[in-house]
């Protein structure tokens, strides 16, 4: 649905919302993630992205080592993610292998599965990026 501001006017709100990711999301993993999430109706191709995603914000905090596996591995031992944010990547990591190597065994992924994907993807941004800048914008406020 989109409201207009009057015959032939702008565009001024539209429903449901275009998908977004924060302007603090490094470029290549925000980039990656805005292309998973516009190719939602390609979901085999949105997983690959969305661990595309996941790989570009673990090499912008500084682990290039190695596979991702090692990558997200080596993130959880430093405290940078929890264990459970690195089990989760790991899902995603597995989910992307079987898409890129046509695993004849795994189901092809759904909609669904893509959007979950995403929205791991999406929480990890706001985990490694969103929040720490919210948190250093909050500290600069000057307090009275």
């Amino acid at each position: 649905m989109l409201v207009c501001s009057g015959l032939g006017g702008d565009v001024v709100q539209m429903w449901p919302t275009a998908p977004t990711v924060s302007d603090t999301v490094p470029g290549r993993a925000r980039n990656f993630l805005l292309q998973a999430m516009a190719s939602l109706h390609a979901p085999s191709g949105s997983v690959m992205l969305t661990a595309s995603a996941v790989d570009a914000m673990l090499k912008n905090k500084g682990y290039r080592n190695g596979s991702l596996n090692a990558r997200i591995d080596a993130a959880a031992k430093d405290h940078q993610i929890t264990a459970e944010m690195a089990t989760w990547a790991h899902e995603i990591r597995l989910d992307a292998n079987d898409e890129r190597h046509a695993d004849e065994s795994a189901e092809p992924p759904t909609k669904e599965d893509a959007e979950r994907l995403i929205e791991f993807a999406n929480s990890l941004a706001q985990f490694l990026y969103v929040l720490p800048a919210r948190v250093e914008r909050g500290r600069k406020i000057p307090t009275a």
